[in-house]
């Protein structure tokens, strides 16, 4: 059955984890349901076998990534430092998507209206997909939340939840890893 390319599939995807960092603990608008959709989408991903990037902007100004979430990323996992605030200006960021061969790109992290929306947006330009789950990506304030979100949308990024993009992987019940994932959403 053809789904047109737009639904998740566990061997096109990779995360992008966007400047989950310590100087936005507390200041993230809904942060509790940010923390446990991040936890989730990388567990989730983990038990697929889909392939973590993560960024951090300027860490020594800004601190680590959450080390809850540092623990929950595959070994090996690629950890950017940046100073620009799409991921595509980032030393060595476009060598390593591109090394990992995948087209369709989960964005997740902080924040909406920067970093993600702009490296949203250069992802789309160079011909990927972006598909952002709304529950795993914040911003300080709502107001800049909700209207990243829309922008990127309007501009062609995929709109999803965590959720959803756990079961796009899967596909079927039939699938080894159905229960394991489907316990982290109960």
């Amino acid at each position: 059955m053809s789904h047109g390319g737009r639904l998740l599939d566990r061997h096109a995807s990779l995360v992008l984890m966007i400047d989950v960092q310590e100087s936005y603990r507390g200041k993230i608008y809904a942060e509790e349901r940010f923390a446990r959709a991040l936890k989730r989408l990388l567990r989730a991903a983990h038990l697929v076998g889909v392939p973590v990037i993560a960024t951090e902007q300027y860490p020594r100004g800004l601190g680590p990534t959450w080390p809850e979430l540092k623990e929950l990323l595959p070994e090996n996992t690629p950890v950017i430092a940046k100073r620009c605030l799409s991921c595509w200006g980032a030393s060595g960021f476009s060598d390593t998507l591109r090394s990992l061969a995948r087209t369709q790109v989960v964005v997740c992290g902080l924040e909406t209206h920067a970093c993600v929306n702009q490296t949203v947006h250069d992802l789309l330009e160079r011909g990927f997909q972006a598909h952002v789950p709304v529950d795993a990506v914040s911003s300080r304030f709502e107001l800049d939340y909700r209207y990243g979100l829309e922008k990127m949308f309007h501009c062609g990024a995929i709109p999803a939840t965590t959720e959803m993009v756990a079961f796009e992987w899967l596909r079927t019940a039939d699938a080894p890893e159905f229960k394991a994932v489907q316990q982290l959403f109960k």
